[in-house]
């Protein structure tokens, strides 16, 4: 949860992307992280798992999450004009922990959630 969401925003960063909001909620959910990549406005569905026992990481993030994740970046760009404009995409940063609570694995899989 919040630990891999810190841990994503910290390499994201690192990147030289920048953080413009943290955990955007509306009634229909939340999005974890919205960044710009450039001129690019991208939502982050952040998914942390402890180990494979429900799966990995990736595989939580299924076609109705992503449509609604896709419905959400709607939503925030239809509340935010300033991002009309805007090319954007929807990213999954999938973190598989270890035991200890190392990380044993971290994907970024770009454009993660395509309309249609």
């Amino acid at each position: 949860g919040d630990a891999g969401e810190r841990l994503a925003e910290r390499r994201l960063v690192g990147l030289g992307w920048t953080i413009i909001e943290r955990k955007w909620r509306v009634r229909g959910g939340e999005i974890d992280l919205i960044a710009l990549d450039g001129d690019e406005l991208v939502f982050i569905e952040v998914k942390t798992r402890r180990g494979h026992p429900r799966g990995s990481a990736e595989e939580a993030v299924d076609g109705r999450k992503a449509a609604r994740l896709l419905a959400l970046g709607e939503l925030y760009i239809g509340e935010h004009p300033e991002y009309a404009e805007c090319v954007w995409r929807v990213d999954v940063v999938a973190i598989t922990l270890d035991s200890r609570g190392g990380i044993e694995r971290y994907s970024h899989l770009r454009n993660a959630c395509v309309s249609g």
